[in-house]
């Protein structure tokens, strides 16, 4: 019984959820900084994408399991 009432999209909502978090991770190790293609404010803007993309795939899967 408890099958027929599971989310079937909860595996997706995971699954991308985790995507984010590793694009987040991989653009922080890839060092955006460290290219200096558009002055402060767009390494600023690169790194802070970066922690927004984790945070929104942390939420997400969180969002997705529960």
């Amino acid at each position: 019984m408890a099958t027929a009432n599971a989310d079937r999209l909860e595996p997706l909502g995971i699954g991308f959820g985790v995507l984010l978090v590793l694009i987040g991770l991989a653009t922080i190790v890839g060092t955006p900084w460290a290219y200096k293609s558009g002055g402060i404010l767009v390494l600023v803007g690169q790194a802070l994408g970066a922690v927004a993309a984790i945070a929104v795939g942390a939420g997400l899967a969180w969002v997705a399991r529960n």
